[in-house]
């Protein structure tokens, strides 16, 4: 179906700077999410949703559309539909989104004069886009589909339901949150008052995405702690707290990295690393989809440390592990309504649904964790988080078809 307000929809909160701060310490953690979190309020009530607010605990932006069943339609599931609005750490100021009609699937695509382009040699998922209108970059921002096509297309969803009573549904809740990119945007979630009993975050990649399986996560952060002295007499004196962190990294296993591993395979992720002779800091992200296998990576950190430090006779290694999230499996699977009803939907739209286990993570990882089971359909956008970033307009309208679908069969199968 084509929606006319909505690639000019996404396109307007593109066009918002909303990225998320990782060393602030408010909610949420940039003045900007607030103040487009405050200008969707507006908009959802001009577009008539019930109950908009912004959550004083959790900074969502928060919403119904109240059911239009009779009370014949009671066991109907209240369904929730998730998206984030701050974008990923890259440059986000000043955002140009540039309109590409009617791809022919084979041509390179100018990201406006900056001398970066979008070229199918490189970037062969181009070639599914064929006799579609891509919105791109000018290659020097991100494009923020990631989530503001989600934000774009709950929210047209929402619009089509209030001006289409004909069309029946349950009670729905919309929820667009902060700091998804920093991994803290749902930790203040209130899964009670939010009132669903199953959620999707409208948060994936291309066409067909169906992700309920995640990766369990975790950051650790390595203190190395040195002694400098004057290098002409620093022999049996000094440790250079680089070299320790050499020392520690060449005890990891060299090819459990992020660019040698794929599908179930965990990862060693070193992210950060700076310091001087004195001291030294290193940030690592941790991730495997199997827990027994997570919880192996953790402790092997911690042993390196061990090992180091009594080398020394004394703490010199200090390793301050932090889970992030888990793999949402372990709660989804117990009941796949979610997923199955989504399935469903996509299969009558004619989608193939695409489901294997992401290799990150979303809010949902969390929420279900909360006792709000929430699987992630796809939103459309393509090399994120970086200045090669596209979506079709198409896949898009795919999006919300989608969401319209979910609604009404869960309408169906109750009636």
């Amino acid at each position: 179906m084509s929606y006319p307000k909505l690639a000019t929809r996404f396109i307007r909160y593109a066009q918002q700077e909303t990225r998320s701060n990782e060393q602030s310490v408010t909610i949420p953690s940039t003045r900007n999410q607030l103040k487009f979190a405050r200008e969707l309020v507006a908009e959802l009530q001009n577009i008539g949703l019930s109950n908009v607010r912004i959550s004083q605990k959790s900074a969502y932006v928060l919403a119904t559309i109240p059911s239009n069943l009779s009370a014949d339609y009671a066991l109907v599931p209240k369904i929730g539909f998730i998206a984030h609005l701050d974008t990923a750490d890259f440059n986000a100021k000043n955002i140009q989104p540039q309109l590409h009609q009617n791809y022919d699937g084979k041509s390179v695509i100018p990201l406006a004069d900056s001398g970066y382009r979008l070229d199918p040699a490189e970037f062969p998922n181009l070639k599914n886009y064929v006799g579609q209108d891509l919105i791109t970059t000018d290659g020097t921002t991100l494009l923020g589909a990631d989530d503001k096509a989600g934000v774009a297309e709950i929210i047209t969803a929402a619009e089509y339901l209030l001006t289409h009573p004909e069309v029946k549904h349950g009670t729905i809740q919309i929820g667009i949150g902060p700091d998804e990119e920093i991994g803290t945007g749902a930790d203040n979630f209130e899964v009670a008052e939010f009132g669903a009993d199953f959620a999707y975050t409208v948060d994936g990649g291309p066409l067909g995405e169906l992700e309920y399986e995640t990766f369990n996560a975790a950051q650790a952060k390595i203190k190395l702690i040195g002694k400098n002295v004057h290098p002409a007499t620093a022999k049996g004196v000094m440790i250079n707290a680089l070299q320790l962190a050499m020392n520690f990294q060449a005890q990891l296993p060299a090819d459990e990295v992020p660019e040698k591993t794929e599908g179930r395979q965990g990862f060693f992720h070193l992210v950060d690393l700076n310091g001087t002779v004195d001291q030294a800091e290193m940030t690592y992200i941790i991730r495997d989809h199997d827990r027994a296998k997570f919880e192996s990576r953790k402790e092997l950190l911690r042993q390196i440390a061990a090992r180091m430090n009594a080398e020394f006779k004394e703490e010199r290694v200090v390793v301050d592990l932090t889970d992030q999230y888990y793999n949402m499996r372990e709660v989804i699977e117990k009941d796949m309504t979610s997923v199955e009803l989504a399935k469903l939907a996509m299969e009558q739209l004619g989608i193939k649904p695409v489901v294997y286990p992401v290799r990150g993570g979303t809010d949902g990882s969390k929420l279900s964790f909360m006792g709000l089971p929430t699987p992630n359909l796809f939103a459309g956008g393509e090399n994120m988080h970086s200045r090669f970033e596209f979506v079709s307009i198409q896949v898009m309208e795919q999006a919300v078809d989608l969401i319209l679908k979910i609604v009404g069969l869960a309408v169906e199968q109750k009636s």
